[in-house]
């Protein structure tokens, strides 16, 4: 048995915060039924096309889910959509704002009949507030967030490689989700929750915040470095390669020193005796660093880093990452269905001893429209009366 069997999760939704969201909670169990516009689907379906003609963002957050197409402008979609409602534990939906409310679903007039459900609502600065109507898109929130600001080199800010926001506010949507079913099965009680996109990511930015505490400088853009702990970045080997390491504590700087560069007179040297004369000496000591390891190959750097105990990576793109060794000997690969047949997957993180994560496959666009509506009540001739009435 998985922790969610038996839930029932109702989801408005596209692009990424809120599928990441969902996605999750499928893989703990729930049934998740992802409602999509006729003929177009979630938008996210025609961002690329580079998993065999299916888009990336779609195939990463969309599994296990099933595909139902209404159109809910059309009164007989919007009967469908309250018998669906009537069935949900929990409702999901990050459309734009207020498009919710105008379609009756508000948490506030679904709590009358609905005392027990859910409703999460995800927003790019949430339910109120001088923002509140704004749109947002990831690298939106990124810089409104101040993430642009620390993200980059000294010369440009850069935005994240990831939808950091989307992110952000999916994982804090699945937690309170999850909190939310917990306090349900003692109290008998839904609840409300909004989830701001902004407030997500700015837990994230906490502590460039409180660096920057009472108008202090904030950390600088570092690139690929750290902006205030050195030497903690990338350097180059003599074989035209890059290794990252990090040296945390005074500790590690001096075995640094003593077994990588072999030169232990460096720990002590009035410039590098500590973590601030380090950071504001930069230039000099990668100088030092890169001119011992122009001496030595990728693979002898990182051996006598593992030796000294530093912490260090190999710098993989995203092929190398694909064939990840330790990926490899955790069995951490498995394969979902598609429309497009077998794809690779990672299994979600966290080992459970107790039960398996579902993987069942993802859906085409209003796949699974017919047998949600039967399983409604509707019979064959509703169904395409339906269909020829442009509802579904």
């Amino acid at each position: 048995m998985r922790p969610l069997d038996g839930i029932t999760v109702l989801t408005l939704e596209h692009a990424v915060a809120a599928p990441f969201a969902t996605r999750q909670l499928a893989d703990l169990g729930a049934r998740v039924i992802k409602i999509e516009r006729p003929g177009v689907g979630d938008f996210a379906r025609a961002y690329d096309s580079r998993v065999d003609g299916m888009a990336s963002y779609f195939v990463w957050i969309n599994r296990s889910k099933e595909s139902i197409t209404l159109d809910l402008k059309h009164p007989q979609a919007a009967a469908i959509l309250k018998q669906l409602v009537g069935q949900a534990d929990v409702l999901v939906q990050n459309l734009g704002p207020g498009a919710a409310a105008r379609l009756g679903l508000s948490a506030e007039a679904l709590r009358p009949a609905h005392p027990g459900l859910i409703v999460c609502d995800i927003s790019g600065y949430g339910k109120d507030g001088p923002y509140r109507d704004k749109k947002a898109y990831d690298i939106l929130i990124q810089a409104e967030a101040g993430l642009l600001s620390v993200t980059g080199t000294p010369e440009a800010p850069s935005r994240a490689g990831v939808s950091a926001a989307d992110i952000a506010a999916g994982m804090y949507a699945y937690t309170n989700i999850l909190a939310a079913l917990i306090q349900r099965g003692r109290t008998g009680k839904g609840s409300h929750i909004d989830i701001s996109m902004l407030e997500a990511l700015g837990e994230w930015m906490s502590n460039p915040m409180y660096y920057a505490y009472k108008g202090a400088a904030p950390p600088p853009r570092a690139a690929s470095s750290h902006p205030t702990i050195y030497p903690y970045g990338p350097f180059a080997t003599g074989d035209g390669r890059m290794v990252l390491l990090g040296v945390q504590n005074e500790r590690e700087w001096a075995a640094f020193c003593k077994d990588v560069l072999q030169r232990p007179e460096v720990a002590v040297d009035d410039r590098f005796n500590s973590n601030v004369k380090r950071n504001g000496h930069r230039a000099e000591l990668k100088s030092l660093i890169e001119d011992i390891f122009g001496a030595l190959s990728n693979e002898e750097v990182v051996r006598r880093l593992d030796h000294a105990g530093i912490g260090n990576a190999g710098m993989n793109d995203m092929h190398a990452f694909w064939a990840h060794p330790q990926l490899q000997a955790r069995d951490r690969w498995r394969s979902v269905e598609s429309p497009v047949g077998e794809l690779p997957m990672l299994l979600p993180p966290g080992v459970n001893d107790s039960y398996d994560y579902r993987i069942d496959p993802i859906p085409a666009l209003g796949q699974h429209t017919e047998a949600i509506l039967r399983e409604l009540g509707y019979a064959g001739d509703d169904i395409e009366r339906l269909r020829e009435a442009g509802a579904i």
